[in-house]
């Protein structure tokens, strides 16, 4: 989930979301009947609970060995492996280290399973005994730490399981699988790489596309879905803000750019505060704020990094060029000259917000409420965070595409959180364990109910 150094989930308010959208504490389940749950159903359940002792040593070993984005060669290679296994028709490096392996089973839909690969530039603090220890440099020379902070890891082992599942109840479905492993989830390309590198044309073309993510302000086991936009557009805006350098004695020889650049600072704010609908959301945040190198000396330049979240497109857009309106125009008041004014750059890791069609979302979370206990599946709001998920039903807004998530915080400490005791970390927090083997299982056994609705026979 967008960004490791600019953008995480809890950029909104972890306590906001929590109290939005973290369901109350799940009642003690009604020991299961053969009229509350079906008993193809139940044995799903039982199936994975089985499985579960083999999930967590493969959970470990991703967990302790993550790899960057754009850098998921080892991760890809050893998933690839299990799902040749399972016979699945697998092809390696899809736009990049990307993996899709298709399983056909007569005519029907064609429903694509994603699951996401890439670890963040974290040092990890969870104190685990299988805690990575993974070292490597960015693609910018800084040398850094490899975590699992996002929960990628929980992705791939449900992911694992639900293609064993499914490959081994080919007798209960019809249809085609294309299930694919992405790549460069964090920095907003694995989706779009993956479908320039055909994943439309040289694969079976998705009738239905579904996913998860862990969630960092849910019960562990807790499902939340959010129909219609679910998660946000992503952009990181740098702007360059230009001015004349001189002596911090005599500023009035100079155009300082660090005052210019606290003015646009100031003014960018009321984009959101008085320009946008209170009732669309968006954030514009200044992340970084970086010029000068000496106590005495005015600097020619000063640089800016923005994250801009939006839901659709057309506010996006407006946002965007609210920035170069706000930018130039303080520059003028400044009396900057025109050959100096700011640049403003939209740097190429877009990721578009990611939209659940309503109805879609209310069927499958009707399968999922039906399945689970009561009050295991909870509808929860949208939040600010991006997922590039989202690119693979842009690319044929035909397809019924469904993201939810599964909460993976202990019950202990979610309690301990909502009486005020203790604060929870959040997604890309170094911090970040999820319970994960309630996270897999809950996740594993969605996946493959939703999969099997999907697919059904007639």
């Amino acid at each position: 989930m967008r960004h490791a150094l600019t953008a995480v989930l809890a950029a909104v308010s972890l306590s906001s979301i929590a109290s939005a959208q973290t369901a109350p504490v799940s009642p003690a389940p009604v020991p299961a009947t053969p009229a509350s749950v079906p008993p193809a159903q139940s044995e799903i359940g039982a199936a994975v609970a089985k499985d579960m002792d083999g999930l967590m040593t493969l959970y470990r070993d991703l967990h302790a060995n993550p790899e960057l984005s754009l850098q998921e060669t080892n991760t890809a290679a050893k998933l690839a492996k299990r799902l040749k296994a399972l016979k699945f028709d697998v092809t390696e490096k899809v736009g990049g280290t990307g993996v899709v392996a298709v399983m056909t089973n007569g005519s029907g839909p064609t429903l694509l399973i994603r699951a996401d690969m890439d670890g963040l530039p974290v040092v990890e603090q969870t104190g685990l005994e299988f805690a990575s220890k993974v070292r490597t440099k960015t693609p910018e020379g800084v040398e850094t730490g490899v975590m699992h902070a996002c929960g990628h890891d929980t992705h791939m082992t449900a992911f694992i399981e639900t293609a064993k599942l499914l490959a081994a109840r080919k007798k209960d479905w019809k249809g085609t699988l294309v299930m694919i492993l992405q790549p460069a989830e964090e920095v907003g390309k694995g989706a779009r790489d993956m479908l320039e590198d055909g994943l439309y044309t040289r694969f079976p073309r998705p009738t239905h596309a579904i996913a998860f993510h862990d969630a960092a302000n849910l019960e562990a086991g807790v499902v939340g879905y959010t129909p219609g936009y679910a998660l946000a557009n992503v952009d990181s805006v740098d702007i360059l803000v230009k001015g004349l350098g001189g002596h911090g004695a005599y500023p009035q020889t100079a155009k300082d750019p660090i005052v210019l650049g606290a003015r646009i600072v100031t003014t960018l704010q009321t984009l959101v505060s008085r320009e946008q609908d209170p009732q669309d959301p968006a954030v514009v945040t200044v992340g970084s704020f970086q010029g000068g190198a000496k106590h005495n000396i005015i600097p020619d330049e000063a640089k800016l990094l923005l994250t801009v979240r939006s839901y659709s497109d057309e506010t996006r857009a407006k946002l965007i060029k609210g920035i170069e309106r706000v930018a130039k125009g303080e520059a003028i008041a400044a009396g900057v000259p025109d050959d100096r004014m700011p640049v403003v750059s939209v740097k190429d890791e877009f990721t578009p917000s990611t939209y659940n069609p309503p109805e879609f979302a209310e069927q499958m979370a009707g399968l999922l409420k039906s399945h689970f206990p009561a009050g295991r599946v909870v509808k929860t709001p949208a939040v600010m965070g991006g997922e590039d998920f989202g690119r693979f039903y842009r690319a044929d807004k035909s397809i019924n595409s469904f993201i939810f998530w599964v909460g993976g915080v202990p019950a202990d400490k979610m309690a301990a959180a909502d009486a005020g005791q203790i604060s929870l970390p959040s997604l890309h927090s170094p911090f970040w364990a999820p319970q994960a083997d309630k996270v897999i299982a809950t996740a594993s056994e969605a996946m493959t109910v939703l999969a099997l609705d999907i697919l059904k026979k007639d």
